[in-house]
């Protein structure tokens, strides 16, 4: 039934200003509208909805991600605009943050202005 329509993402925020300066100055996303409730983006073809909220309670768990060619080149280019990968105890990650998967993907990790924990993440080399 839902196959054939476009999915929608939500995230929430506190501060929508800050939101905007992270998502559209560090990440890069088009702002497609600001209603007032949200903050829309245009996330290569989704949408991205940052709802305004009066406080955001982060889940312990990544809230979005996005598939990437080259981990490695993603992490630096988001280390330039002031983005930090997140560091997990526990989890073996290499100096950059990136973590190699036991079936051969890649994997790192950060937090929007909220604490919200997003990823990028690169597919195994067939």
């Amino acid at each position: 039934m839902l196959s054939q329509t476009p999915l929608v993402c939500f995230i929430a925020t506190a501060d929508a200003d800050r939101a905007r300066d992270f998502y559209e100055g560090q990440l890069g996303l088009a702002l497609v509208q600001d209603n007032g409730y949200a903050l829309i983006f245009d996330a290569h073809g989704t949408q991205l909805r940052i709802q305004r909220v009066q406080a955001v309670a982060p889940h312990p768990y990544t809230a979005l991600g996005w598939a990437v060619d080259d981990l490695a080149a993603t992490v630096r280019a988001l280390a330039a605009c002031g983005v930090a990968m997140a560091r997990f105890p526990g989890l073996p990650l290499g100096a950059d943050g990136i973590w190699d998967t036991p079936d051969g993907s890649r994997v790192a990790w950060f937090q929007d202005p909220d604490g919200n924990t997003l990823s990028i993440h690169q597919p195994p080399k067939t």
